[in-house]
C-alpha cells in the first residue's frame, strides 16, 4: 500500500476535524441559546442537541471513504491516486461538517431567541449534509471506475 496509506489517514482525519470544528461551533451556540431561554424564563429546546450533533455524521462518511480506499488499494489502486481521493474527499466532507456546524450554530441562536423555525433549520442543515453524501458517493464511483479499468 505504501504512500496510499496517507490517503486513508487524510480521508478520516480531515472529515473528523471538520466534524469537531462544526460541533464545537454549534455547541457554543447551543449553550448561549439555552442561556437566553433560561434568562427569559422560557423552556430550553432540547432540539439544540440535535443541531449540535449534526456534523458528527461526516466523521462516519470519512471512515467509510477510508474503508473504500483500503479496498481499492488492495485491488491495485495507485497509491498517489489514493492520496488525492482521500485528501480531497476528506477535505470536502470536513468542510461540509464545519459549515453545517456554523449553520447549526445560527439555528441554535435563532431557536433560542424565537422558539420557532425548527423544521426550517433542520432542512437547511440537511442540505449541507447532502454535500458530504454526494462527495462520498462520487469518490466511491471514482474508486470503482478506476479499479474496474
Amino acid at each position: 500500500m505504501g504512500i496510499g496509506l496517507i490517503g486513508l489517514v487524510l480521508a478520516l482525519c480531515l472529515s473528523a476535524m471538520g466534524s469537531g470544528f462544526g460541533i464545537g461551533a454549534a455547541a457554543v451556540a447551543a449553550v448561549g441559546g439555552w442561556k437566553k431561554c433560561y434568562a427569559n424564563g422560557k423552556p430550553a429546546p432540547f432540539m439544540m442537541v440535535a443541531f449540535t450533533g449534526a456534523p458528527l455524521t461526516q466523521t462516519i462518511y470519512g471512515f467509510l471513504l477510508m474503508n473504500f480506499i483500503t479496498s481499492a488499494l488492495k485491488g491495485g489502486l495507485d497509491g498517489l491516486l489514493a492520496v488525492f481521493i482521500g485528501g480531497f474527499g476528506g477535505l470536502v466532507i470536513g468542510l461540509s461538517a464545519y459549515f453545517q456546524g456554523r449553520c447549526a450554530a445560527a439555528a441554535c441562536d435563532a431557536l433560542g431567541e424565537t422558539g420557532k423555525g425548527t423544521s426550517n433549520y433542520l432542512i437547511v442543515i440537511g442540505i449541507i449534509e447532502t454535500v458530504a453524501l454526494f462527495t462520498l458517493v462520487f469518490c466511491l464511483l471514482l474508486l470503482n471506475s478506476v479499479a474496474g479499468a
